[in-house]
């Protein structure tokens, strides 16, 4: 299994347009990037199929992992490293069935620990928590508290090993404000807007990277 840690990117639609999505992407692949979520609501089936493929191809280029926001079909066809499923998004097993034991799914437990045991009993392998800051893409969101981030998980088994379930924050979050976010426990960054919102995206990848590094 894949570790997830570190800077996770997340794409929005309203942020970067078919135009400027792969650009974007690679400017933060090449700032340090370790995972990216394709997450594209609007976008047509075949739009989003032939996003997915060349989000995947810069993927592979820079050895980070490739996740499909609430599509388990979508990461299945194309090869996906995962799926990431919201509380109302999916079933669970149903994508751990269409994607196989050692793919990656990771769920959205909002502040809620109970929801964090539920998903990894249920065969998640990192649980998202947030959000922990005022947000632009879901500013109506429940704010979570940073304890929550200490939460204790038991561990995944897939076919070949046993390793820690990863917690993962979102929510707001900048390289000014994630330190006490690590402290408390996070495992990666999930940043959208703090990401995608610089106008110069590979140089605020390698912000935040560099707090992953500051942690060794």
């Amino acid at each position: 299994m894949a570790e997830i840690r570190g800077l996770y990117a997340i794409t929005d639609p309203r942020l970067l347009d078919g135009s400027r999505l792969l650009t974007a992407c690679e400017a933060a692949l090449r700032g340090g990037a370790r995972i990216l979520q394709y997450r594209d609501k609007p976008a047509s089936d075949t739009q989003r199929r032939q996003r997915a493929l060349e989000l995947l191809r810069l993927c592979r280029d820079h050895g980070a992992l490739f996740i499909i926001n609430d599509d388990s079909a979508l990461a299945a066809d194309i090869g996906a490293d995962g799926v990431h499923i919201g509380q109302s998004d999916g079933d669970l097993s149903r994508a751990r069935q269409r994607l196989g034991p050692d793919a990656i799914i990771g769920v959205t437990c909002h502040g809620d620990p109970a929801l964090a045991h539920q998903a990894v009993m249920d065969g998640a392998n990192y649980v998202a928590f947030g959000r922990f800051y005022p947000s632009l893409t879901k500013p109506h969101a429940m704010p979570a508290d940073p304890a929550v981030l200490a939460t204790r998980l038991p561990m995944v088994t897939t076919t070949t090993t046993t390793t820690p379930i990863a917690k993962v924050a979102i929510g707001g979050i900048t390289p000014d404000n994630a330190p006490p976010l690590l402290k408390a426990g996070a495992d990666a960054l999930a940043v959208i807007h703090g990401l995608f919102g610089s106008d110069d995206i590979e140089a605020r990848a390698r912000q935040f990277s560099r707090l992953f590094n500051n942690r060794l």
